[in-house]
This record gives structure tokens, C-alpha cells and sequence, in this order.
């Protein structure tokens, strides 16, 4: 007779274990200002990213890696160089704006340009908002340079890690590139001078809240209108879903389960 219970017990584990496995990424954060490839990928602006599009916020690896994809296989893509990352112009100074959508003890924040740190943000093992601004200092930088950020978690060994393609200094032509014929840029990661200043040391701020009046979810939308997946929403744009009204708290372009019911907190205000 127990043998006969054995066996639906151990199914029952059987199927417990594989529920586990197939159960949705744990959800973390990235830079959604300027976009980071993940978002990019995540938009859609950048196609054929693979599982990066649908988990942006899930670059997670061992601390002090250099690398795009936090050493995860699954997202080698956000390493390769030879795809056309569109860069955001920019000028000396840029904020970088994080999207938190689980706010994990913080150790540090760190940001590279060619494997030289040019700016540290120190939070002490605090618990960030959830959404958080550095404004970072590009003195000595020009041209088109690829970013890499980088969030210490204080509690764990593990760190989030995002490349950043930027055109510091306006909108001048990026570089051909030298392989594939397809790209038409191909991002490049050493500076091209030297920083003046040394790396900036000063704690991590939460992102500004929204002063100007809200613009509507897309040109021609009315502000108010029902949420959508596929849209750009920008601080301070007003939507409705689910008969509940929210504010956007951070630039971002939406995905499906992005809704404002699951994520209010890191992107949207219940108003």
C-alpha cells in the first residue's frame, strides 16, 4: 500500500520540480535612459535578440565581469558588436535612468567607457527606488563609445549589467563596419581620450518626478488613454487600464506583461 502512495507523491515532485523550472525569470533591472541594448531589444527597435527581448531587467552575473551579458549564453547577443546598436547622442554629461522592478540592497553602482571607471555611485547596502538617476560626467570622450553600467548588489555576490551605445558630442557619422556588410555601425569600446577628472563618488538619487504636464501616450493619443503594449510612454503620460488611471514615472517603451497593475511601482503612479 505505500508503495502505491509513493508514486503519486514523487509525480507530484516530478511535476513541482518542472513547474519551478518553466516559472517566469525573476524580475531585477536595467537602464531604460538612454537605452541600454537590452531595451532597445526589448522595444523592438533592435530585432532577432532571442530571450533578451522578453527579460531586460534579467542580466544577472557574477560581480566584476566587463561584458554586456553578465556572462549568461542566453543573451551573448547583447556582446556582439557587429549589429547595428543604434547610439543616442549626447553631450559632456548624461543621466542614466534605471527601472528597478525588484529593489534589491545596493553595494554600488559603476560605470565604464573602455574599461576605465569614469563614475561610482556608493549606496552602502540601502534599498533604492525604484527608480534610480545617475547623472554621469563624459568630460574627455567623444564620438561614438560604448557604455557599460553596472549595478552591485550589496546582499549577494551577483551584479546587472547593461551596455550603452552612445554618440557623445552631437550626431557625427559612426564608424563603417570592417566585416559584415550588413551593419552600419559597429559600436567601438576604447575612449578616444583620456578622462580629465577622476571617477565621481557620490550617492546614488532616485529619478525626478515628473513637472511638466503629461503629453498623451503617443502623438494624436489623448492623454488617459487605455494602455497598450508596443507604445513609447514618457514621464508624466496618463493611461487607463483596468478602469484605474496611472502616471508614467519613467520613460519606456511597453511589452506584455509591462502592464501598470504589475509594475506601478518602477514605472507607473496610480493617480
Amino acid at each position: 500500500m505505500r508503495r502505491l502512495v509513493a508514486y503519486p507523491l514523487v509525480a507530484l515532485g516530478l511535476v513541482t520540480a518542472s513547474l519551478a523550472v518553466a516559472s517566469p525569470a525573476s524580475a531585477h533591472g536595467y537602464v531604460s535612459s538612454p537605452p541600454s541594448r537590452q531595451a532597445l531589444c526589448a522595444s523592438g527597435r533592435v530585432g532577432d535578440c532571442g530571450p533578451i527581448q522578453y527579460e531586460p531587467q534579467s542580466v544577472e552575473g557574477p560581480k566584476g565581469q566587463r561584458n554586456c551579458h553578465g556572462g549568461l549564453a542566453q543573451f551573448a547577443v547583447l556582446n556582439d558588436n557587429g549589429r547595428n546598436w543604434p547610439a543616442t547622442s549626447v553631450g559632456s554629461s548624461v543621466t542614466f535612468n534605471w527601472v528597478l522592478t525588484a529593489r534589491h540592497s545596493t553595494s554600488s553602482w559603476e560605470y565604464f567607457i573602455g574599461g576605465r571607471r569614469i563614475a561610482f555611485f556608493e549606496d552602502g547596502g540601502r534599498q533604492p527606488n525604484a527608480t534610480v538617476s545617475h547623472q554621469v560626467s563624459l568630460a574627455g570622450f567623444s564620438g561614438r563609445q560604448t557604455l557599460l553600467a553596472i549595478w552591485n548588489i550589496g546582499d549577494t555576490p551577483m551584479a546587472f549589467y547593461n551596455c550603452i551605445d552612445l554618440q557623445i558630442g552631437g550626431g557625427g557619422p559612426a564608424p563603417s563596419p570592417t566585416a559584415a556588410p550588413s551593419p552600419t555601425a559597429r559600436p567601438t569600446a576604447s575612449p578616444t581620450a583620456r578622462p580629465s577628472a577622476r571617477p565621481t563618488v557620490r550617492p546614488s538619487s532616485p529619478a525626478a518626478s515628473p513637472t511638466a504636464r503629461p503629453t498623451g501616450t503617443a502623438p494624436g493619443a489623448p492623454t488617459g488613454a487605455e494602455w497598450a503594449p508596443g507604445r513609447t510612454y514618457r514621464t508624466g503620460d496618463e493611461v487607463t487600464y483596468q478602469g484605474v488611471r496611472y502616471r508614467c514615472r519613467q520613460s519606456h517603451s511597453s511589452i506584455v506583461t509591462w502592464e501598470p497593475s504589475y509594475y506601478t511601482l518602477a514605472l507607473w503612479l496610480p493617480i
